[in-house]
């Protein structure tokens, strides 16, 4: 080959080498970014998209700019399950972690609660999308970690809840907050910062969005030249109205890190926040839902700032409702608020009915990415992709749920709720320290925890709602022979769904401890006349605000 020749030819290869990195640049640069905004016990009625009395602007600007989802769900309505199905797209009854399964080995019947975390095989949205090119953050509330009933194990200090202050708690809060880090980036995460692993408690009790936010915004600056996936947990709007003022007031030094020198900067000055409210002619109880828009608004801002707005996903999503937190009721149970803006795709003012469920955002991110999943990743969702191009594409026919034994089906139209105790529950329900154990199954773990208050039919083993002619879940038919057909449809809906995790469900699907309807019906009925006889303080207020009486 001549030297002519020759220099010709390696200039064609540079050429073509410049083609295809441009090419490359060019599909990379055409991938969305992605941020999940996930807000912590926020009852889709009180959001103001969905007509609820509160001042949210940048809720209602996201909503203007994108698409309103009315029939979302989570499959479970407590945090941590939910949490980890919103970072893995799977039930978390099918969980492979080492705490599921210390609980309930493989053949016995399983009871998803505050017991999942996320596994150490990183099958999660952030080891896939990060495998594939994306910068993936994460920052503020995890609650799917390991090490909650031994810190050690996980280099973590052993911190005493609910203490005074003192200097050396604060050294070893802040030393936790750093090794969180390290174990979320283990999990298949690039980047985290400003963590709080779980709940807050005392002597850092409260909320400091401004401490989360800051983080966030320096996620997306650092990660604008490529394609990113941010998961946003704000801590708001957690506990009661009395938390959000106290932490208003008096908490802007507290955080996951312990002790802050001083304020985080950036946010609209928390003195203004009580006086936009007032203005707006509301009452301080709905504070803490505008405090929580402001740090949206200024994720929204940075988007413009970066002119990343276009390309850019932004879910708004609830980990599930508050008022019947921890029951698989509708309203103010698994459905929640959900508002996702796409410039790209989306247009503006946007509204859709269809049902989706959590699971369905971790294949959708997977497929807007052009990420490939391992084999042995398994995922329960479907991608929401077509549903995003046109709002009236169905893309399930129904949602599932699950919390301890209770598991459920809902439909457009019909909710399926049913329970089943596993015989484990049955012994320590009958054994010495049964009151106690009853006080447990009426927690936020058992499935009907505060619907006990407020739906009459809540102890029933099965339970069947038309949610078109009884939204609010009043009247149990499925005992009514009119009904027996539909009552039929959702088993058999039921019954598929637990068929994908190969793990006994009473009468469903019978072996280990699984017990049938019958066992239950009689726990059910104790912990009915547990729920009427007790004169636990807490629970007689609730009761009284819930309109009933003794």
């Amino acid at each position: 080959m001549s030297g002519k020749t020759s220099a010709v030819h390696r200039i064609v290869l540079i050429l073509l080498g410049l083609a295809f990195g441009l090419e490359l640049h060019a599909e990379k640069a055409q991938r969305p970014n992605i941020i999940v905004f996930l807000v912590d016990d926020y009852d889709k009625p009180e959001t103001s998209v969905y007509g609820g009395k509160v001042l949210t602007p940048n809720l209602d600007r996201l909503a203007r700019e994108g698409m309103t989802l009315h029939n979302a769900h989570v499959t479970s309505t407590v945090c941590t399950p939910s949490r980890y199905t919103f970072l893995t797209g799977r039930y978390a009854g099918s969980s492979t972690s080492r705490t599921y399964l210390d609980l309930f080995p493989e053949g016995k019947q399983g009871l998803p609660a505050f017991n999942v975390s996320l596994e150490r095989d990183n099958m999660n949205v952030a080891k896939v999308l990060a495998d594939a090119g994306y910068a993936t953050g994460f920052v503020g509330k995890y609650h799917v970690g390991e090490g909650f009933d031994d810190p050690k194990r996980n280099g973590l200090h052993d911190l005493p809840k609910n203490v005074p202050f003192s200097r050396e708690i604060d050294r070893q809060h802040f030393e936790n907050e750093k090794r969180y880090r390290d174990l979320i980036k283990e999990r298949g995460f690039t980047w985290a910062k400003n963590i709080y692993w779980n709940n807050t408690k005392a002597p850092f009790k409260g909320h400091n969005p401004e401490w989360t936010i800051a983080a966030a915004l320096e996620f997306v600056e650092e990660n604008k030249d490529q394609p990113f996936y941010l998961h946003y947990c704000t801590t708001l709007l957690h506990g009661p109205n009395g938390e959000w003022h106290n932490s208003l007031e008096t908490k802007a030094l507290m955080s996951g890190e312990g002790r802050l020198k001083k304020p985080v900067p950036g946010m609209p000055p928390r003195s203004s926040v009580m006086k936009r409210i007032v203005e707006a002619g509301l009452t301080t109880n709905e504070a803490g839902y505008l405090w929580m828009d402001d740090t949206l608004g200024l994720l929204l801002d940075k988007l413009d700032e970066l002119k990343l707005a276009e390309n850019t996903i932004v879910l708004f999503v609830s980990d599930h409702g508050s008022n019947k937190k921890g029951s698989l009721f509708r309203t103010r149970g698994t459905e929640i608020p959900c508002l996702i803006r796409w410039p790209k795709v989306i247009g503006g003012g946007v509204e859709s009915d269809e049902l989706v469920q959590n699971t369905d955002f971790v294949p959708t991110w997977f497929e807007v990415a052009g990420a490939r999943a391992p084999n042995s990743y398994r995922i329960d969702g479907v991608s929401l992709l077509p549903l995003l191009k046109n709002p009236k594409q169905a893309v399930r026919a129904y949602v599932y749920g699950e919390q301890g034994p209770a598991r459920s089906i809902k439909t457009e139209e019909w909710n399926y709720i049913t329970f089943r105790y596993t015989t484990d529950q049955i012994e320590g329900l009958n054994g010495r320290r049964g009151a106690r154990f009853s006080k447990t199954l009426l927690g936020l773990s058992g499935g009907i925890s505060r619907s006990a208050f407020e739906h009459p039919y809540a102890f029933d083993a099965d339970q069947l709602y038309h949610l078109k002619s009884d939204p609010e879940e009043r009247s149990n038919v499925a005992v009514d022979r009119t009904h027996s057909r539909q009552l039929k449809k959702m088993r058999e809906f039921l019954k598929l769904e637990l068929d994908r995790f190969d793990r006994p469900f009473g009468d469903f699907r019978p072996g280990g401890n699984a017990s049938g309807r019958r066992d239950s019906l009689k726990v059910l009925e104790q912990l009915k006349d547990y729920h009427e006889d007790t004169d636990d303080p807490k629970r007689q207020k609730r009761r009284r605000k819930s309109g009933k009486t003794d």
